[in-house]
């Protein structure tokens, strides 16, 4: 059966669930890797090997950037590319210069709530009733308490209110991303992600090379690291980005905005040894309600 916004079907559900983990897995990777390299450094590095692999995994599935033909297509690749990889990359990377890195995952987990009105005005066959637009704002409620009142704290410095902007900038940047990959004209999944990732890597690593320069070393575990963050997090995740919201829509993939901060916890204590949050469970149920009742029609079918 073919996947729909109103039936995402199985493997789309399994898809974005895949995602959450792998997504969750970005925190502490970037983290380490920040141990080593500088933030445009590790920003240029993810895109550009994310997209060095994802060329030669096209080339080897047939989905070269050949396969993407006429101006149109390539001038989505290129406004996703730098829109939604390379300039939400650049605020997040300046605006966690600012603010509690708390505020960023909140901004992240307001995605969805941007999307609704895009998906309302410029993908309308999506369908946005009540339902969905509650199930969304239950679950944004779990994420604040998953995140907690950290994220409100002032930090005292002084750009503190243009990282907060940068921060919101960044979430507005991947709702308006999803939008435009689901308008998008029809394109191989992988040639579509290795586009818009050589598209963002044009961009970033001039950037990284004028602030940053060449790397003069590369410690053996921060380098590990880049790597994963550019094959997972970065280039297998682009794909199944792309599969899923050209399919299920972009506001069923929204909802791994909700499902990477409680990943990134889970991984947290679990690998990094740190506490458990004493709201984690009630923000999980709320955050899985909300889930299951901007889902209710697909799962259940009415």
């Amino acid at each position: 059966m073919t996947a729909t916004p109103q039936s995402p079907g199985a493997f789309n559900w399994a898809l974005i669930l895949s995602l959450g983990v792998i997504w969750g897995t970005a925190f502490m990777s970037v983290s380490t890797a920040l141990d080593g390299f500088g933030p445009w450094t590790v920003t240029a590095g993810r895109t550009t090997l994310g997209a060095m692999a994802l060329l030669v995994a096209g080339r080897l599935m047939g989905q070269g950037l050949s396969q993407i033909s006429g101006g149109r297509a390539w001038g989505y690749s290129v406004v996703i590319g730098v829109g939604a990889v390379a300039l939400p990359f650049g605020l997040l990377s300046w605006g966690l210069q600012h603010v509690p890195s708390a505020f960023a995952g909140v901004a992240m987990g307001a995605v969805p709530l941007l999307v609704l009105p895009l998906v309302a005005i410029f993908s309308p066959e999506e369908g946005i009733g009540p339902r969905r637009v509650i199930g969304v704002g239950l679950g944004f409620v779990g994420l604040l308490i998953l995140v907690g009142d950290g994220a409100f704290d002032r930090s005292g410095r002084d750009m503190e209110w243009l990282g907060r902007l940068a921060c919101i900038g960044a979430a507005g940047c991947y709702a308006v991303g999803s939008v435009l990959t689901r308008r998008a004209p029809k394109m191989p999944p992988v040639a579509f992600a290795t586009a818009t990732l050589v598209a963002a890597a044009a961009v970033l690593i001039p950037v990284a090379l004028l602030t940053e320069g060449v790397p003069e070393a590369w410690p053996t575990l921060p380098s590990l690291a880049l790597i994963y963050v550019a094959l997972l997090p970065t280039g297998l995740a682009g794909i199944i980005r792309v599969r899923v919201i050209t399919t299920a829509g972009s506001l069923f993939m929204s909802l791994t905005s909700y499902m990477v901060p409680v990943w990134a916890v889970i991984f947290g204590i679990t690998l990094m040894g740190e506490a458990l949050p004493p709201q984690l469970f009630l923000a999980l149920a709320l955050i899985l309600a909300g889930i299951l009742l901007s889902q209710w029609r697909s799962l259940f079918g009415r």
